[in-house]
């Protein structure tokens, strides 16, 4: 006797699932995330998303409890007018949140950003530490 492989459902027939799963046009409707690259200079973090086709009104950058928050969402609609009979229209949507919770010597108070050819740069400085003395006489009694 052969050893078959059953499926997923515990048959011995194969369905139209074992081939294509239900799910698999989910992977192509999901929005990529904006890549990110995160410098750390002596005086600041700073941040560079990769947002290309945005406009700096669509997208917004905040810190919340230590945690930087950058969102963006587009929404462009396109239509062509070929034939007073013919009418296509084109609605065009994305979206994106990324979230980077930030170092405790990240100075929420002196941030900047700008956007420029499709990279929203993001500067936060560094809180300014005071040299601690770290030897101490401690007297006898």
């Amino acid at each position: 006797m052969s050893i078959i492989k059953l499926n997923t459902r515990g048959d011995l027939f194969p369905s139209i699932e074992d081939f294509w799963p239900s799910n698999w046009m989910s992977e192509f409707r999901k929005d990529p995330l904006p890549a990110v690259n995160i410098h750390e200079s002596p005086d600041a973090y700073e941040f560079e998303v990769a947002v290309p086709g945005m406009d700096k009104g669509d997208m917004k950058v905040s810190i919340n409890d230590s945690v930087l928050h950058i969102s963006g969402e587009k929404k462009s609609e396109k239509e062509e007018n070929k034939d007073k009979k013919v009418t296509r229209r084109e609605f065009s949507y994305r979206s994106f949140d990324r979230y980077f919770e930030l170092p405790d010597n990240a100075n929420d108070d002196q941030m900047n950003a700008q956007y420029e050819n499709g990279i929203l740069k993001i500067r936060i400085a560094k809180k300014s530490e005071t040299p601690v003395n770290k030897s101490k006489t401690i007297s006898i009694q």
